[in-house]
C-alpha cells in the first residue's frame, strides 16, 4: 500500500518563500511586543482533557482533538465512556493553557505578568479561507493588572505590531460584557436567555438588523422587547465619536448599567486615540460578543478591510485563573490573527524589507576537492560580511535551477568551473 503524500485534511505543508515571511513576521512581533515589556513563555502542546473540557473554551471545547490513554491505561474492552479512554487532548487556544501556567508559577512570576506566547493550536474546524485545523497563536497576556492600562498596553502593542507590518486604516471594535447584559436587561430579556439572545446578535454582520430581529422573534422573544433593544443599536449608530457613543449608550442604560464601566471603556478608548502611532481608529460596536465562555468584561477585535472579517481579538477574563487556584486573578489578552495575516501578506506580494544579499555559488560536480575548500572559505567571509551565501552543486538544467533560486530571492550567481 503506497503511503500518502498529501497532508491531513485541515493541516498544510509552508514552502520556502511563506516560511521566509513567516519568520521575518514573528522576528518584528516577538521584538515588537519585547518593546512593550512583554516576556517569552512557552506551555505544552498538550493539556490535561478535563482542563481544556471545563467550560471555559466555549464553542472551541466541541473542536478538540483527543488524545488516547497509552500502555497499560488504555482498555478499549473495560471501557464504558470516553473518560475511560481519554486523557489529554491538544490546546485548541494559548489562553487556558497560560492560565494554568500562571496557577502553576505564579510565585516565580512578577506581578503584573507580562506574557508573550507563539505557538501551534489544534482544533477540529472546517477548513476555510485563513482557517486552519493546525495553525499559529501569537498571544500577549496581562496578569495581575485589573485596572484599564492591561488594555490600553495590550492594543497599542498589537496596532504597533500591524503597523510596522504595513497595515493601515484598519480599526479596533471595542465592547464591554456588563454593557451586553445591561441591554438585554434593559430590554426585558430575562438572565437566563441572555446567552441565547447574544448568539444571534454576534450574527448582525452576517443578517443584519432585519435578519437578527427575525431570528429573536422566531425564538419566542416579545416584539416589545426585540424593538426596545434593537432601538439601542440603531441610536450608537449615530455617527458620533466612539467615546460619545459609550456615553450615549449609557445614559440609555441608567440604572442597569454601573458608571465605572462607561468610564473604563471610555478611557481606554481615549488614550489609546492620543497616543496611539498607527493608522487605525478603536469604533466601540455594542454589537461585539466574542467568547461567552469565559470574557468577563473589555472585549475587542481587529478589523482589517482587506480580510473582509476578524484578523484578531481579545479581552478581560478576570475568573479563568481562580478556577485553578480558587482565587480570581485580573487577566486580559489579545491574540494577533497570525494565519490570516499572513494570507493577506503573501496576497499583496509582500517583500520583506532590509534583507541580507542572497548569493549562490553554483559548483560543478567534478569541480576538484582541493579547490572546494577555496569556495567554501570564501562563503564563509560573505556570511560574515553579513551576506547570505547558497553553496550547491551545479544541475545539469542550470537554468531551470537559476529560476528556482531567482524566485527564493537569489539576485546574484557565481559559477566555479573546473578549469
Amino acid at each position: 500500500m503506497a503511503l500518502t503524500k498529501k497532508p491531513v485534511t485541515g493541516m498544510k505543508d509552508i514552502l520556502p518563500e511563506e516560511m521566509q515571511i513567516r519568520d521575518y513576521v514573528i522576528g518584528v512581533i516577538k521584538d515588537t511586543y519585547r518593546s512593550f515589556g512583554f516576556t517569552p513563555v512557552e506551555t505544552p502542546c498538550m493539556e490535561h482533557i478535563g482542563n481544556l473540557s471545563s467550560k471555559q473554551g466555549g464553542e472551541n471545547e466541541k473542536l478538540i482533538f483527543k488524545v488516547l490513554k497509552r500502555g497499560e491505561k488504555l482498555n478499549l474492552e473495560s471501557a464504558q465512556s470516553e473518560a475511560d479512554l481519554v486523557d489529554m487532548g491538544m490546546r485548541y487556544d494559548l489562553t487556558l493553557p497560560l492560565a494554568r501556567f500562571y496557577a502553576n508559577n505564579a510565585n516565580n512570576l512578577p506581578s503584573p505578568f507580562k506574557a508573550l506566547q507563539i505557538g501551534s493550536v489544534w482544533r477540529a474546524d472546517r477548513p476555510q479561507r485563513g482557517r486552519y485545523r493546525q495553525f499559529t497563536q501569537c498571544d500577549i497576556d496581562i496578569l495581575g493588572e485589573p485596572t484599564s492600562l492591561a488594555e490600553i498596553e495590550l492594543i497599542l502593542a498589537t496596532t504597533t505590531t500591524l503597523e510596522k507590518l504595513g497595515f493601515s486604516g484598519f480599526q479596533i471594535r471595542i465592547n464591554e460584557r456588563q454593557i451586553l447584559k445591561a441591554m438585554a436587561a434593559y430590554s426585558g430579556f430575562d438572565e437566563a436567555s441572555c446567552d441565547s439572545v447574544f448568539i444571534t446578535l454576534d450574527k448582525m454582520d452576517k443578517i443584519g438588523l432585519a435578519g437578527v430581529t427575525k431570528e429573536l422573534e422566531e425564538a419566542g422573544f416579545s416584539r416589545e422587547s426585540v424593538n426596545k433593544y434593537l432601538e439601542l443599536f440603531a441610536a450608537v449608530n449615530s455617527g458620533e465619536d466612539s467615546a460619545k457613543a459609550v456615553a450615549l449608550l449609557a445614559d440609555k442604560l441608567d440604572g442597569y448599567l454601573d458608571e465605572a464601566v462607561r468610564q473604563n471603556l471610555q478611557e481606554i478608548i481615549t488614550s489609546v486615540e492620543r497616543s496611539k502611532t498607527a493608522d487605525f481608529k478603536m469604533v466601540f460596536d455594542p454589537t461585539l460578543v466574542r467568547g461567552m465562555g469565559y470574557y468577563t468584561g473589555t472585549i475587542f477585535e481587529i478589523s482589517i478591510p482587506e480580510f473582509g472579517g476578524s484578523c484578531g481579538g481579545g479581552g478581560r477574563y478576570d475568573k479563568m485563573i481562580g478556577n485553578f487556584t480558587g482565587n480570581d486573578v485580573a487577566a486580559c489578552g489579545f491574540s494577533i490573527g497570525f494565519e490570516r495575516i499572513i494570507l493577506l501578506l503573501l496576497e499583496q506580494g509582500y517583500q520583506i524589507p532590509e534583507q541580507p544579499k542572497k548569493i549562490a555559488y553554483l559548483i560543478e560536480k567534478n569541480y576538484p576537492a582541493d579547490k572546494l575548500s577555496e569556495v567554501i572559505e570564501k562563503a564563509q567571509q560573505a556570511r560574515k560580511e553579513g551576506q547570505q551565501v547558497l553553496v550547491v552543486r551545479m544541475n545539469k538544467n542550470k537554468k531551470f535551477q537559476k529560476e528556482k533560486l531567482l524566485a527564493e530571492g537569489y539576485e546574484e550567481f557565481e559559477e566555479f568551473f573546473n578549469q
